[in-house]
């Protein structure tokens, strides 16, 4: 029985801007972004190879407390980005 091959996804954030949060740990946020989003992917998939909108993201992200930690803030942007490629594009 053959294995079918895994498919490579590739995100690309040019530039992330959190207003309103202070002095976050950018490292954190983003470790736990990649961790969770690989996470998704690998248990849910993604159905839209598209280019995801920013505005996409921004409607799938919750409203979060500027006392939000980085690993809650990385999560949550993992998973907004998850959702709009679960989606698609508009």
């Amino acid at each position: 029985m053959g294995m079918t091959p895994a498919r490579r996804i590739n995100v690309e954030i040019g530039e992330l801007v959190l207003d309103g949060f202070g002095n976050v740990d950018h490292d954190l946020v983003a470790d736990a972004f990649r961790r969770e989003l690989t996470r998704l992917v690998t248990e849910r998939g993604v159905s839209a190879p598209a280019d995801l909108a920013v505005d996409v993201v921004r409607r799938a992200l919750p409203p979060l407390p500027p006392t939000a930690s980085p690993r809650r803030l990385g999560t949550a942007l993992a998973r907004a980005v998850h959702s709009g490629l679960e989606r698609g594009s508009p």
